[in-house]
């Protein structure tokens, strides 16, 4: 009669002791990375220090389209946190482009990494791109999106309506036949 309350006792720990190795391979023993304003850490390092999610408000953002209509068009994004507290990104941000209701997917071609946290301090900026792919005849056109921070689990936050610019800091509409968003990042990318 005690077999089966035995058997939950040992693979309730057995799995704990799984967990908790599997935890600490995954934040290592080493102390966070800083760079301008950024901290990048592991889930446990941030649960610990009780730094929250970026929910998006707390946010500020500016895009600017790089690249128009040139092999390599993207919309660099440049989240930078104007709160006075710290709080965390992840995975890459929920993009809808346009009038359109197509959530974009995460690019094949960026770096895998969209479960580490990067903790943004207050001024501190975060970086992801929109790849843009003109290859129909007619692409949809347009000079801004919506923008969403996402948690762990996929699920997002509210959304900000952003408009485009170029260089000069003039709005700057862009087409795509398909796209894809990058991870946040500390680092520009594409910066060449």
């Amino acid at each position: 009669m005690r077999t089966p309350r035995i058997r939950t006792a040992a693979l309730t720990a057995t799995t704990t002791a799984a967990l908790a190795l599997s935890l600490t391979a995954f934040t290592g023993s080493a102390g966070a990375e800083a760079k301008g304003g950024v901290v990048l850490s592991g889930a446990a390092r941030a649960a610990d220090t009780g730094t929250r999610q970026c929910n998006g408000d707390e946010m500020s953002y500016s895009v600017l389209h790089r690249f128009a209509g040139q092999q390599g068009e993207h919309l660099l994004i440049t989240a930078t946190n104007a709160d006075a507290e710290p709080c965390w990104v992840t995975s890459y941000p929920s993009v809808i482009l346009g009038d359109t209701a197509n959530v974009l997917g995460h690019s094949p071609k960026d770096a895998p990494g969209g479960a580490t946290r990067v903790t943004v301090r207050p001024g501190g900026k975060v970086y992801s791109a929109v790849n843009l792919f003109t290859d129909d005849a007619a692409p949809h056109t347009a000079l801004g999106f919506s923008i969403a921070m996402r948690d762990v689990t996929g699920d997002t936050g509210p959304a900000t309506e952003l408009d485009s610019f170029d260089e000069k800091d003039l709005p700057s509409k862009f087409s795509w036949s398909d796209a894809d968003v990058t991870n946040w990042n500390t680092a520009k990318p594409y910066d060449f």
